[in-house]
């Protein structure tokens, strides 16, 4: 690989001083979003190598108006991180009508139409297209403080890839793109998102030029981006997204009491199209309707459901309510520090999960490795399907037609009830190369090997000075 980019200025020796990795990652903790625990275990790995690590992310009082924060998050980020969060927070948010413009207050929907078209003319990216110069700004403002060997640049927001163009421009800095679901590939419909020839396309195919690795976190999005850019396929490397070990209740826990009824749950972002949340409900009512055991058992329903303003206020509430005579419960978000317990009280799982082969969710790898069984509600032809393969505890994938999934859903009650503790040990033997550190370690162990050899092994690297750790603002 080191031959096919040998004009790139990969190796950048300092002397004696230690690495220093620059991670733009929007999401980090405390950000109560999905991103953040592998954003969290890639800069802890990093400091396991012994590198200076530089968070570069937004302040809290934006996940506050957005998604919501979760500080357990931040209990296992390693103290020496050095976090920079940036006063950039979504307007388009903001539900204090006091701070409203005249414009905005008299013509909202008028407001939300000109906002979107300026953040584009700044970079083609609606909502966070704005932040474009303030990253910049800032990105290089931390090099100049600190400079860096190497910058991790986490997507999305895609407009993090303008940040990520300056530093190189001004400063060569190499960088890999961790594109996770990827841009130019439409992860839910499939296929193109847009074209090479658009203003997008343009901006991917300009910054994927010169990076020295991009992430992907499944197959399918892998061999997307090979085939786009066939002459950068040996940069681009699968880094799929795990599960963590204190997530996981434990396998003598909790026995089911098919007297009393069982619990299902479902724990995640509730980000499907309503009519998907009706199809499974649907499918729920019928297989109570059918199954002396169901009939007493329980679905739970737990996770982020809605943003900002529409937070928990939106017709997938209406569903769930309206579900209550069927023992449907939502219980709200969960926090990291109370992941297993929470699936501890459960005996069954749903995995609700959109969009065909591009999609995979991080939610698969931890529903595998608490070795409780699995009701698929997503396409057959899904990723989650790849993964889950040989799962002991699992019902299969049927799609999203009622009457199917009420067979699911009756097929986990029996898996429940006859699961042995050799079963569920089977299943969490299957996830365990799904483990976060197991799936991230190598990964960026091959990081620094490009831009810094001999800084790849843990404890190879300079030695620690005084940590610099907690929050910088600019």
């Amino acid at each position: 690989m080191k031959k096919a980019f040998a004009s790139l200025p990969w190796t950048r020796p300092r002397g004696g001083e230690r690495p220093h990795v620059i991670y733009l990652a929007i999401g980090f903790p405390p950000a109560a979003k999905s991103c953040a625990y592998r954003m969290r275990e890639t800069a802890n790995q990093f400091c396991a190598l012994g590198w200076d690590v530089t968070v570069i992310t937004i302040c809290d009082e934006a996940w506050e108006r957005e998604y919501g924060l979760d500080h357990t998050l931040s209990e296992s980020v390693d103290p020496r991180v050095n976090v920079v969060k940036l006063p950039l927070i979504r307007q388009d948010l903001e539900t204090d009508i006091r701070a409203f413009s005249e414009s905005r207050a008299l013509n909202p929907g008028g407001w939300i139409s000109e906002l979107r078209k300026r953040e584009q003319k700044v970079f083609p990216e609606p909502v966070f297209g704005g932040w474009r110069f303030a990253l910049e700004k800032a990105i290089v403002k931390v090099h100049r403080d600190h400079p860096a060997d190497l910058l991790v640049t986490s997507c999305a927001p895609y407009v993090n890839l303008a940040a990520t163009w300056k530093l190189w421009e001004e400063h060569k800095v190499p960088y890999v793109i961790d594109f996770r679901d990827g841009w130019s590939v439409d992860v839910i419909g499939g296929g193109e998102a847009f074209a090479r020839e658009s203003v997008s396309g343009r901006w991917e195919s300009r910054v994927l030029e010169q990076a020295i690795a991009v992430w992907c976190v499944n197959d399918p999005i892998a061999g997307f981006y090979r085939d786009r850019y066939p002459h950068l396929a040996d940069r681009v490397h699968v880094v799929r997204n795990g599960y963590d070990e204190d997530s996981l209740p434990a396998i003598s826990g909790r026995a089911p009491d098919p007297a009393a009824g069982l619990t299902f749950g479902y724990l995640g972002s509730v980000n499907f199209p309503p009519d998907f949340l009706d199809a499974v409900l649907t499918g729920w009512r019928i297989a109570r309707a059918e199954d002396p055991l169901l009939a007493r058992s329980r679905f739970e329903v737990r996770g982020h459901i809605g943003a900002g303003p529409m937070r928990e206020a939106n017709r997938h509430m209406d569903l769930l309510k309206a579900a209550a005579p069927d023992n449907v419960t939502f219980g709200g978000p969960v926090p990291k520090s109370s992941l297993a317990a929470t699936y501890g009280s459960w005996d069954a799982l749903v995995l609700m999960l959109v969009g065909g082969r591009f999609v995979t969710s991080g939610k698969v790898y931890e529903f595998m490795a608490t070795g409780l069984p699995i009701v698929s509600a997503h396409d057959v032809d899904h990723d989650a399907s790849n993964v889950l393969a040989g799962h002991p505890l699992w019902t299969g994938a049927v799609g999203l037609e009622p009457q199917r999934l009420a067979l699911s859903f009756i097929e986990a009650g029996r898996m429940a009830v006859k699961a042995t503790e050799a079963d569920r040990a089977e299943a969490r033997t299957l996830a365990r190369r799904f483990a976060r550190p197991a799936v991230l370690a190598p990964a960026v162990r091959h990081l620094a090997e490009l831009v810094r050899p001999g800084t790849g092994t843990p404890g190879a690297a300079v030695q620690p000075a005084t940590a610099s750790t907690g929050d910088s603002r600019p």
